[in-house]
């Protein structure tokens, strides 16, 4: 397997990392364990988390797996906060108030000492970039954080960040995590060339567009049992279409041709488009796991990638995974 460099580090990864937004909603503690162990096994040396998966229980499976199998120095373990961990005005957002104690909460919950990159979960638009980067800059200074990173940011906000710490010497954001697959490729326009200008390693979620991309939903209404648009409606159902959903279609049938899974081409599609370090895979179950370890292997077939641009051109969306952003004003419109 070839590891790749994660922006301007010189901290190698897998070309895929292990996102635990499953954890314990719904994936139970000790499945959670087992897909840990399987995929650091397997190589797999990013895992992915937040404060606000399962108000905080998904750090706490992640924690207890990396105590019990003391395999904690073999991965980067990787957290965010932004999201309200509390009831108080000040129990969320991008300040320095709320940045520090979640930042010590989750150390807490994860059973580390420190945390390998801390993450902005999202964009806010009410505190000034310079009193976030301070404070993020004081917690590397600490031991508390290694590297920083952003997630679902405008393109805008990422360059302001990079000036604002090139300009006053604070620490510098390594990578950005958006949204991203065949269905909404609008980070191609601007995010993707901006982050290899700058040195930013690219971590995409949602690969498979919920399922959308693996042939999960065949209408837009009456979603399938345990999927994400029926255990979690609102903004998750908002992004099944029926435009994606005839996508996901032809995608299916273009995977048989290849010879490979929908699921596994999804995947391999986003790792290996320009740019990215290393997609996010979100597993429920230690199978699931074991179907998208051989895509850390394979090579995307250049004649598949055409094919892909005919169902998506690039650069542009048949389903909104940005809604969960709110500067993000645009909406799908079904004709």
């Amino acid at each position: 397997m070839e590891y790749r460099t994660l922006g301007g580090t010189g901290v190698k990864i897998a070309p895929l990392a292990l996102g635990t937004a499953n954890f314990a909603d719904p994936t139970p503690e000790d499945e959670a364990g087992r897909i840990v162990d399987a995929a650091i096994e397997a190589g797999i040396n990013l895992i992915d988390t937040a404060d606000a998966y399962a108000a905080g229980e998904s750090e706490r499976f992640l924690g207890k797996a990396l105590k019990r199998n003391g395999m904690r120095e073999r991965v980067l373990v990787a957290t965010k906060a932004h999201y309200p961990t509390g009831a108080g005005p000040n129990d969320q957002g991008n300040t320095r108030l709320h940045l520090i104690k979640a930042c010590q909460a989750s150390l807490s919950r994860l059973q580390v000492d420190t945390i390998d990159l801390y993450q902005l979960h999202r964009h806010d638009p009410n505190t000034p970039v310079e009193e976030t980067l301070a404070a993020l800059t004081d917690l590397v200074r600490w031991g508390m954080v290694r590297y920083i990173g952003c997630s679902t940011h405008p393109a805008w906000r990422v360059q302001q960040a990079l000036m604002v710490s090139e300009l006053k010497g604070y620490v510098r954001f390594v990578s950005e995590q958006p949204p991203y697959n065949l269905l909404d490729r609008r980070i191609e326009n601007e995010l993707v060339p901006l982050c290899q200008e700058n040195g930013l390693g690219l971590m995409p979620w949602s690969p498979m567009a919920m399922g959308i991309l693996a042939g999960r939903y065949s209408e837009q209404d009456g979603f399938p049992a345990q999927s994400r648009a029926a255990l979690r409606g609102g903004i998750y159902a908002d992004r099944v279409t029926p435009r994606g959903i005839a996508v996901g279609d032809a995608f299916v049938k273009l995977a048989a041709e290849v010879g490979i899974s929908a699921a596994q081409l999804a995947n391999l599609w986003v790792k290996d488009q320009p740019g990215i370090t290393a997609p996010l895979i979100g597993p429920r179950t230690v199978e699931q796991l074991e179907h998208l370890l051989p895509v850390l292997e394979m090579t995307l077939d250049p004649e598949v990638a055409e094919a892909c641009d005919v169902l998506v051109p690039p650069g542009s969306v048949v389903a909104n995974f940005h809604n969960s952003a709110p500067w993000m004003k645009m909406r799908i419109v079904e004709a």
